[in-house]
């Protein structure tokens, strides 16, 4: 079993849950994880760019002049990209960029993520986290707290309206649903925080990180 951190809101350790590390893969996968996180980063490419290749471009495609006997260096139709209002040699725009893997892959690099926060003593959970109203610096001083001022994203089981607005302004500082999380969110920030409801949803169901009072409602 592993031991994750329990922090109160003023940055006092309040103690320390278990996680089985069965329920995230039993082991961190570095080529998973990678190839989630190549997967992430090509999706989010959105691919405007764009320029046109010689077939694009309008013109004749009669050659010039002849090859030999000009004096002049070859030259093809004058569509060629290098002439003035020619077509580009290799355009933009055609590239396809996106990828995919199965869903069973990509939770499963969710949770390897999740483990490798945890073995690297980079994972903590808040037990009384609560924001009566949208002020900035009382989430800055709880991340200050538990040594997250450097970036972090914190996994809350749902939809805080003063929390998101007072912890939208702090750099570096991601606030997502613990149901919405993904390999690349979780890696790319430094410490990875829970709330404790959402790390019971991820202990209770490392498939779907549903909430209890979610999945018996169904």
């Amino acid at each position: 079993m592993l031991e994750v951190p329990v922090y109160s809101m003023s940055g006092d350790q309040a103690g320390s849950v278990q996680i089985d590390p069965a329920i995230l893969g039993d082991r961190v996968r570095p080529a998973l994880l990678k190839q989630a996180i190549v997967m992430y980063r090509a999706n989010l490419r959105q691919n405007t760019v764009a320029t046109r290749s010689r077939g694009m471009v309008s013109g004749s495609t009669r050659k010039l002049y002849r090859q030999k006997g000009t004096g002049n260096a070859r030259m093809g139709s004058i569509r060629t990209n290098v002439r003035r209002g020619g077509g580009m040699a290799f355009a933009k725009g055609k590239q396809v960029y996106s990828r995919e893997m199965p869903k069973k892959m990509r939770r499963l690099a969710r949770n390897n993520a999740i483990l490798a926060k945890i073995v690297g003593d980079e994972a903590l959970v808040i037990d009384d986290l609560a924001v009566d109203a949208p002020k900035t610096s009382i989430v800055a001083k709880m991340l200050t707290g538990v040594g997250a001022s450097d970036g972090c994203l914190l996994a809350v089981h749902e939809r805080d309206e003063n929390l998101l607005l007072s912890g939208r302004n702090i750099p570096k500082t991601e606030i997502r649903l613990v149901g919405d999380l993904n390999a690349y969110d979780i890696l790319r920030r430094k410490k990875l925080i829970f709330s404790k409801p959402a790390f019971e949803a991820l202990v209770g169901d490392p498939v779907s990180l549903r909430p209890a009072a979610d999945t018996s409602s169904e």
